[in-house]
């Protein structure tokens, strides 16, 4: 019992040594001291199954966490008899996140409640040698608490750190993946190796001078490859290059541009919606040289769904809107459905020839738009 109210005061003094204000160092010590310890174990019913932990639940209702959504995601957690949430709670309000933060976090990762205080202080640091404030940790734990509660493995993270940089990314790569793509930092360190080096033979295989630039710019362009299989990767890889005949050169252009973006793309669903965006403008009259072009031209088409790419063109095309003005403008389908109606509309009833007139507009930024459709108007 000496040793348990010793561990509880270090963590007091971890948790708010160093607060300018003495008052509530010395307030919240005393509250951390009072948490009760609670021996691990699991309580069962008659019938052998574990029984939910009544303290903790009440400890979360108070915390504002969405119980329900808790157990749907992690309900062994409800059940153990061991806990950290207060120490959780204090460890982040220090931080300064909201207590509806604090509540939605759990709500979506309730894990996070198991991890110790001397764990959180070293994953809080080593977080804190990529991102600029806590606040933005904070952010990205609001956004995705997974990745940071998810592993206690904080030997593994460091290592994680030290790779990265040693192939040449910046403190500002470091920070857009752990912004973009946290899970990166919770791979194994050989996971990550792989999908480097990986990348670093492509490079090379297509004649690349600086595997080490390439992988910089690969990742430039798409923070979320290395959270997918080298397998993945190569399909794609090999799918643009057989689809569009391209030479190593090309491809190599392509890969280190707009083609870097779906790199990590299911391969099934590559191969599908590719698919039918041939099926769909060849039955417009398109020959395979301008459906290949249409794609090259704007490769983020690939990532619509048939539902969604074939209910733009024929949304487009009912307002007398012509193919070969889609296949020069294809930004177009980066709008929505409703958005496109709705413009168009609005232009026809200004006087706009959406046959003969460019229909770039469709896809300007709402501010640019409705200039447009003043003057149109005016």
């Amino acid at each position: 019992m000496i040793m348990a109210s010793r561990n509880v005061w270090s963590i007091g003094r971890n948790f708010l040594f160093g607060s300018r204000d003495w008052m509530i160092q010395y307030s919240a010590e005393i509250f951390i001291k009072s948490i009760p310890f609670r021996p691990f174990t699991v309580k069962c019913d008659s019938h052998g199954e574990p029984l939910e932990n009544e303290d903790l639940l009440n400890n979360l209702l108070t915390m504002g966490v969405d119980v329900d959504m808790a157990r749907r995601r992690q309900p062994g957690v409800f059940n153990r008899m061991t806990t950290n949430e207060q120490e959780l709670k204090i460890f982040l309000l220090s931080k300064g996140a909201s207590d509806k933060v604090i509540g939605n976090i759990i709500s979506r990762y309730p894990r996070a409640i198991t991890r110790n205080s001397e764990g959180l202080s070293k994953r809080w640091e080593l977080w804190r040698k990529i991102m600029g404030s806590d606040i933005e940790i904070v952010n990205i734990l609001e956004r995705s608490p997974e990745s940071f509660f998810r592993s206690n493995n904080n030997l593994n993270l460091e290592n994680n750190i030290e790779f990265l940089c040693s192939v040449g990314l910046t403190n500002k790569s470091l920070c857009r993946l752990l912004t973009s793509a946290p899970r990166t930092f919770s791979n194994s360190l050989n996971l990550n190796k792989q999908m480097v080096e990986f990348l670093q033979e492509t490079s090379m295989s297509l004649g690349h001078h600086d595997p080490r630039d390439f992988v910089r710019k690969i990742l430039s362009k798409n923070p979320s490859i290395l959270i997918q299989s080298t397998k993945r990767v190569k399909t794609n890889i090999e799918f643009l290059q057989s689809t569009f005949n391209l030479n190593k050169e090309d491809l190599l252009l392509l890969i280190c541009g707009p083609g870097a973006g779906i790199l990590d793309l299911s391969n099934d669903c590559t191969k599908r919606n590719y698919a039918n965006i041939q099926e769909k403008l060849f039955s417009l009259g398109c020959t395979d040289e301008e459906v290949q072009k249409f794609v090259l031209s704007y490769l983020n088409m690939i990532f619509l769904s048939e539902k969604k790419f074939n209910g733009k063109i024929d949304c487009l095309m009912e307002e007398k809107v012509r193919i070969s003005q889609i296949i020069e403008n294809p930004r177009v389908l980066d709008a929505s459905i409703n958005t496109l109606k709705t413009r168009m509309k609005e232009l026809v009833r200004a006087g706009y020839d959406l046959s003969s007139s460019n229909i770039a507009l469709l896809s300007w930024s709402q501010k640019r738009y409705n200039a447009k459709l003043k003057r149109l108007n005016g």
